[in-house]
């Protein structure tokens, strides 16, 4: 039983860190280092964010995803301004109202299909701009991968992009799981941010193998100038900041950001095709990257609960969820306790 909980299904929040971040914290444990950030290696750690997101990226690093969506959404919105993000986004349902209630703005989903903003209702949500009985929106935020876990192509992210920036907006992405995207798409992480013109990232990595610490990357550099400021403000100033900063530096010159999404990624595909051979189990968006969403009779989800934790959804779903280190025995275990479960076991 103990192996199974450690090798759950519910979350990759779950798993472990991987071996490169541990060393990568036990060699800035060596010694003392000025605080706040004053060290070498948040100064790698920062040249190695310059490298992927290019020379106009300033990069903060901050406690959580959380934090990391606060600080951003600070730099872009205020009091009587409103942010646009997709139904059931991570900032409007599952952040404790921490935007509204540190940043000030109004959090406003937009229609969306298998979790990706609709370039229509985009639109027509801009249409309250100038009016004074409406919270002015200054905002796009893109999850990428959507809470569902699918994927906007660069061409889709184009145009949302283009949209918001015609109408004087900002963009930010929260991608808390943004390796993952990338790996799915096959492409670069710039490739699918800053160089589809995204102005603030949210970029996380606990998700993927790093064991602490996510990364606020400002990519319009006119945004930069508040952001160490209003991180101190959003109490997301880690005083013994190498230990975070550390660890993106291995994730990132070690590629450990794309090993462990696309195994995380691999992992979903298996689980998936091993899932069709399953009667009564529908899976209900496509899994493009490493999370699977399903509908099976209640009763076998209740007893599948007895021998493996994973979180409900709404509409009668529920959400499975692969990580970096989960095994092809893993997964078949999984969908045998599955069928068995189908089945009355």
């Amino acid at each position: 039983m103990a192996e199974l909980m450690l090798r759950s299904f519910a979350s990759d929040n779950n798993s472990g860190a991987a071996p490169e971040i541990i060393e990568a914290i036990a060699e800035a444990n060596m010694g003392h280092a000025v605080g706040y950030g004053d060290d070498p290696w948040t100064s790698r750690a920062e040249e190695r964010f310059a490298a992927v997101f290019g020379p106009q990226a300033h990069t903060y690093f901050v406690l959580n995803g959380t934090g990391s969506n606060v600080l951003a959404l600070s730099l872009v919105a205020s009091h009587g301004q409103a942010v646009l993000c997709a139904e059931g986004a991570h900032i409007a349902v599952d952040e404790t109202g921490a935007p509204e209630a540190a940043v000030g703005c109004k959090v406003i989903q937009l229609e969306s299909s298998a979790g990706k903003i609709q370039a229509h209702s985009l639109r027509e949500s801009l249409s309250v701009l100038g009016s004074v009985h409406q919270a002015q929106p200054s905002c796009l935020s893109l999850s990428q991968p959507t809470e569902l876990g699918t994927l906007y192509s660069p061409e889709e992210m184009r145009e949302l992009i283009s949209i918001a920036h015609d109408a004087g907006l900002r963009v930010h992405m929260d991608g808390a799981r943004i390796a993952n995207a990338a790996a799915g798409l096959g492409l670069g992480l710039a490739d699918v941010s800053s160089r589809l013109g995204v102005d603030v990232l949210s970029f996380g990595g606990m998700k993927n193998g790093v064991a602490f610490g996510e990364a606020l990357v400002v990519l319009d550099p006119g945004l930069a100038q508040r952001a160490p400021f209003l991180r101190k403000t959003h109490l997301q100033l880690d005083s013994k900041m190498r230990f975070i900063s550390a660890q993106y530096d291995a994730y990132l010159s070690k590629g450990v950001w794309l090993r462990n999404a696309t195994a995380a990624n691999a992992a979903a595909q298996r689980l998936k095709q091993r899932l069709s051979s399953i009667p009564d189990v529908e899976l209900v968006y496509p899994v493009q990257s490493n999370a699977l969403f399903a509908r099976i009779p209640r009763a076998a989800a209740e007893r599948l609960r007895s021998r493996y934790f994973f979180y409900d959804w709404e509409g009668g779903l529920v959400r499975w969820m692969t990580s970096f280190d989960t095994t092809a025995e893993d997964v078949e275990r999984f969908a045998d306790a599955l069928g068995s479960a189908l089945q009355g076991g």
